[in-house]
């Protein structure tokens, strides 16, 4: 559809190339994701969501954060991230605890346990990574792709205080 002459209120439909970009860009992110869901189950028994809220817990201060916290940095509702929680505790990789200072509030905390799943998971996790999409790349090209997904990540990145975040659900 010609855009220049479309009404105001018509959409402006993608282009031949911007429709192939995008269908592009959804089929390699979809296969990424399940190659990495895969590697993941395959090598800890966990999904990459999971795999990502460990990370997470390792990282932080003590390797606690609030569980709101937990829940913006994965984007995900609250609600999921209790779940995933749950899961991650009855495998002994995540413990809650309560905060002191708002008795409505949990922490997650990184457990020994799950620590240690970390460090036997993460070589085989970064190989894939790596096999997947950098030996793909070019440096030039790595370089692009960080570009661009950073314009597109500050593009989306939510700055009012009313906005409609997963985890403020």
């Amino acid at each position: 559809m010609n855009t220049a002459s479309a009404p105001a209120d018509e959409p402006q439909w993608l282009t031949a190339e911007e429709q192939r970009v995008w269908r592009a860009y959804l089929h390699a992110t979809t296969l990424l994701e399940d190659h990495l869901d895969r590697q993941l189950q395959r090598d800890a028994g966990m999904p990459h969501i999971y795999y990502g809220l460990l990370v997470g817990l390792a990282e932080a201060p003590h390797r606690r954060l609030r569980m709101t916290e937990l829940a913006m940095q994965a984007k995900i509702t609250r609600s999921r991230l209790s779940h995933a929680v749950a899961r991650l505790e009855k495998s002994g990789w995540v413990r809650r605890e309560d905060c002191p200072s708002d008795k409505r509030g949990q922490f997650a905390v990184l457990t020994d346990a799950g620590l240690e799943v970390l460090r036997r998971t993460a070589p085989g996790h970064v190989s894939a990574v790596r096999q997947a999409l950098f030996d793909r790349l070019t440096p030039e090209q790595q370089k692009s792709l960080g570009e661009i997904m950073q314009i597109v990540a500050e593009g989306l990145q939510p700055n009012e205080a009313g906005a409609d975040l997963p985890w403020l659900r």
